[in-house]
């Protein structure tokens, strides 16, 4: 079974560090290659494009899906808004909180109806028995930031992060899979970490959380570990706790130095029984993929 994450930057191709538009014919074919060469069972994908003009109007979780072969998923907006170049995102105030798309919502990738968005996508090849989502606040804040295609730091403003779960019938039985992006404020997203556990008590485990975290190496396992958030909380019966299933450095694509983007399992998922872990260069984004591949 092999589970993946990726952040896409919109599916946009880079060139010495600096996003190129979108090709005029077949603007989806980057991004469909990309999802295509990982071959993911489970797959979770961040800074996703819903009818932007950027990455020529069409519906990314949708080309994603059929580049993979999958036809169950979901797609969780962060916001409803355009994305105009020198003036950064332009909100829909008519469209101001969370909404979750999939197949039944849209028609042919290029023909899909609806508000522009930005968000994540969580598409399995396993059946799925449920969906759950939420979305967290933005922080109050915004912070100075390297922007892909920018020089020096950049001043980006915060964003609602969103969330897909999803129960799914693996191999050995029901087991949760989520998908996250994480906000890049330092404290406020370990507050979103924390929430989120909360959140999926209950839920089937073992439990995958597959995503962007905006937290480096060990410090997501750190923070879901923390003293007095271990225990009969979570539910384990181990005190094993949240681990790690690979640690690559995933950031910046062209030399990966730093590890943004995790695969954490809570539960007897056989994590010491990892057959593979792989951070593959594509054409697309400035972060790699994450892949991992499990026992079947």
């Amino acid at each position: 079974m092999r589970l993946a994450t990726f952040n896409v930057l919109h599916g946009r191709t880079l060139r010495d560090g600096r996003p190129l538009p979108a090709p005029s014919e077949a603007p989806e074919r980057p991004l469909a290659e990309a999802v295509a060469s990982l071959d993911a069972d489970v797959l979770a994908l961040q800074e996703l494009d819903r009818l932007q003009e950027r990455s020529g109007n069409v519906d990314q979780a949708r080309i994603a899906a059929e580049a993979a072969g999958v036809r169950d998923w979901r797609y969780a907006s962060a916001f409803h808004g355009r994305a105009v170049p020198d003036r950064g995102w332009v909100l829909d105030p008519a469209e101001p909180g969370l909404r979750v798309y999939g197949p039944e919502d849209a028609g042919p990738a290029h023909a899909a109806p609806g508000v522009p968005s930005h968000g994540i996508a969580l598409i399995s090849r396993l059946p799925v028995r449920q969906w759950r989502a939420r979305r967290f606040s933005a922080a109050p804040l915004g912070l100075p930031l390297r922007v892909a295609g920018r020089p020096g730091l950049t001043v980006v403003r915060d964003q609602p992060r969103p969330v897909l779960a999803a129960v799914l019938d693996g191999p050995r039985g029901p087991f949760t899979a989520v998908a996250l992006h994480l906000s890049f404020v330092p404290g406020w997203n370990a507050g979103q970490l924390l929430a989120l556990r909360g959140w999926l008590a209950g839920l089937p485990r073992p439990q995958v959380l597959l995503g962007d975290f905006n937290l480096v190496g060990a410090l997501p396992r750190t923070v879901l570990n923390a003293a007095g958030t271990t225990g009969s909380g979570n539910g384990t019966g181990t005190g094993r706790g949240w681990r790690d299933l690979a640690r690559v450095p995933t950031f910046p694509a062209h030399r990966p130095r730093v590890q943004f983007d995790h695969v954490l399992v809570d539960g007897a998922f056989r994590c010491g029984e990892v057959v593979g872990v792989r951070a593959p260069r594509t054409p697309v984004s400035d972060h790699r993929p994450l892949v991992v591949e499990l026992p079947a």
